[in-house]
């Protein structure tokens, strides 16, 4: 028989603190590459390359955009806001919500007046936009 008194064993431990600390890392940045929030979007709808060179569209709004910024619409200067453009192009599309808009951007135009057309169009409820091009060739 052996009296002697045995050394106690530590018993093994699980440290939940740290497991905790990598599980927290991981879900934050699961949460910060996670798209939470879509934003608005307009429907665009890309050109076939054997495109119809006829319009089916009974109403066109021309949106002429000068290299300076300044807005035409079907022929009438407008200025100031999205707001703003958005009444001219409801009120040149007669409230047709089937009516295209043709876009005409000067090559020196900025890319924000040519998005502010894009947002008047989503305002005033008008999804149809056509942009037009002009090759080095026709000029």
């Amino acid at each position: 028989m052996n009296f002697r008194p045995q050394p106690q064993r530590d018993r093994p431990e699980l440290n939940l603190v740290a497991f905790i600390d990598v599980l927290l890392v991981i879900l934050i940045f699961m949460m910060a590459s996670a798209t939470f929030s879509r934003l608005g979007a307009l429907r665009i709808k890309l050109p076939d390359a054997a495109a119809d060179t006829t319009s089916s569209h009974r109403c066109t709004v021309p949106v002429a955009v000068r290299a300076d910024g300044h807005l035409t619409v079907a022929g009438r200067f407008v200025d100031g806001d999205a707001g703003i453009l958005a009444q001219a192009l409801v009120d040149a599309a007669r409230s047709d919500a089937d009516c295209r808009i043709d876009v005409h951007a000067d090559a020196l135009a900025k890319h924000q007046s040519v998005v502010r057309v894009m947002e008047a169009a989503r305002l005033a409820g008008l999804s149809a936009l056509a942009f037009s091009t002009q090759s080095e060739l026709a000029k």
